[in-house]
């Protein structure tokens, strides 16, 4: 199997207006300048800063990404964004299901399963988040949440698919709460999520999914998070709106 590549995508979330995002992103290239082997950069910013950010990342070693989507082209569907949508502004990949999109509002490993669909015929790739809230770890259920949730968003996705996709394991416990998962039981859960993807299809299409960490990846813990086996990457949330945290997270995952 070939050594899989590091991808380090930054969830802006509900931060930063088209000038701060502007802002950001020179930093980002300021301080990007060492060798990104192996390394992709993904920058996810909110719907209104696409475009700034597409301006700002041509040329760049960044790709962009947006939050979320829904699974139409267009209709009357108000306050909702098509792949169509995204990809007018620059978008390559796409993030869906996170445990934000879950708990607030509603989202279900149904809605979630036709919008990977959606994104991969639209040629979006999407970066698709499981992963086990407090009470869920507490009870020891870790194992089977993570199972129902990768069932239920990988549902009718081939072998092919599956390989254009992303996962990303947020342990939704260790995500702005002060604890933090240890790199030992990222790596339980990783290894888990990747079983159970040989199960599902084939160990070699198991073997090149990208399975990122989504869970409080800091400057700080972040080599040791990126370096177990079957880590492939991170989701960074609050460290990559700063330009030199984000950086310095790139720069733990580079070979």
């Amino acid at each position: 199997m070939s050594v899989r590549t590091k991808v380090i995508a930054g969830n802006w979330k509900l931060n930063k207006d088209v000038h701060q995002t502007e802002e950001l992103l020179t930093g980002l290239k300021i301080s990007l300048t060492f060798d990104l082997k192996g390394v992709r950069v993904i920058v996810c910013p909110p719907f209104t800063s696409l475009e700034t950010a597409n301006r700002c990342t041509k040329g760049s070693v960044m790709s962009l990404g947006a939050q979320n989507m829904y699974h139409e082209d267009e209709g009357a569907f108000t306050g909702e964004i098509s792949p169509k949508m995204l990809k007018s502004v620059g978008c390559e990949y796409v993030i869906l299901g996170h445990s934000e999109r879950r708990q607030i509002f509603g989202e279900t490993d149904e809605l979630i399963n036709k919008k990977v669909k959606k994104a991969i015929a639209s040629g979006l790739v999407p970066i698709v988040c499981v992963g086990e809230t407090l009470d869920q770890r507490e009870k020891n259920v870790t194992s089977q949440i993570v199972t129902t949730q990768v069932r239920g968003v990988l549902k009718d996705i081939s072998a092919e698919q599956v390989q254009k996709i992303i996962v990303a394991y947020e342990p939704v416990w260790a995500i702005g709460t002060g604890r933090n998962a240890t790199p030992q039981q990222a790596e339980e859960v990783h290894l888990l999520i990747r079983t159970l993807l040989a199960e599902l299809y084939t160990p070699a299409a198991a073997g090149d999914v990208i399975i990122q960490y989504g869970g409080s990846v800091k400057p700080d813990n972040a080599a040791e998070l990126l370096w177990q086996p079957n880590v492939d990457g991170a989701l960074v949330g609050g460290a990559c709106l700063k330009a030199d945290s984000f950086s310095a997270i790139i720069k733990a995952a580079v070979r």
